[in-house]
């Protein structure tokens, strides 16, 4: 599997689905599944399901694993650990990265309210680890940029164990500009 994708701006359209979105995220977090099994855990009939990842497919996030499927079933794979987004790219508007950065927001955000509930039920080594914490600097675009890249870098470059006491772990990176400041005559300001 290829470590990361970049979507175009088609890509970005059909990733801002939120139904998309978490088939996606099932696929690389628990592996390969059918329309009919994902439909069962998204509470979505299997037309849907199939219709949803057939778009998926068409922009390159999942792909069909041959290896598992027959003719009554097929099953998807994910065909990237991750993606990436550059909105720098050439077509790309303002209300898709708003689309699908929404999106990503609230499952998010979902994931991390569901991370919450279930702390109290975790074995107690892994009760030590998680952290929901924020810092606020201040800091120019350019060290904006290095600061999240290096994060990335990090977290792209962290051991992955077969460790018979390994379990999925999220790493969420957010960073961005404090929402509510005026910009004045700023450069770039809306």
């Amino acid at each position: 599997m290829a470590s990361s994708i970049t979507p175009d701006i088609a890509g970005l359209r059909a990733l801002s689905h939120p139904v998309r979105l978490r088939m996606l995220t099932l696929l690389r977090g628990e592996g390969p599944a059918t329309a009919t099994s994902l439909a069962q855990r998204l509470g979505l009939n299997t037309g849907a399901t199939s219709y949803h990842l057939r778009q998926l497919a068409q922009h390159g996030f999942i792909e069909e694993d041959a290896e598992r499927g027959n003719a009554r079933d097929r099953w998807w794979r994910a065909a990237h650990e991750s993606t990436r987004t550059d909105f720098r790219e050439e077509g790309i508007v303002d209300s898709d990265v708003e689309a699908y950065l929404t999106t990503v927001a609230l499952m998010y955000a979902d994931r991390m309210r569901a991370a919450v509930s279930e702390m109290s039920f975790l074995p107690e080594p892994w009760r030590k680890v998680g952290t929901l914490s924020d810092w606020e600097l201040r800091v120019t675009p350019a060290q904006a940029e290095a600061l999240v890249q290096k994060l990335a870098e990090l977290i792209e470059e962290a051991p992955k164990s077969d460790d018979g006491d390994a379990a999925p772990f999220v790493v969420n990176l957010n960073a961005y500009p404090r929402p509510g400041q005026s910009w004045g005559d700023q450069e770039d300001a809306r």
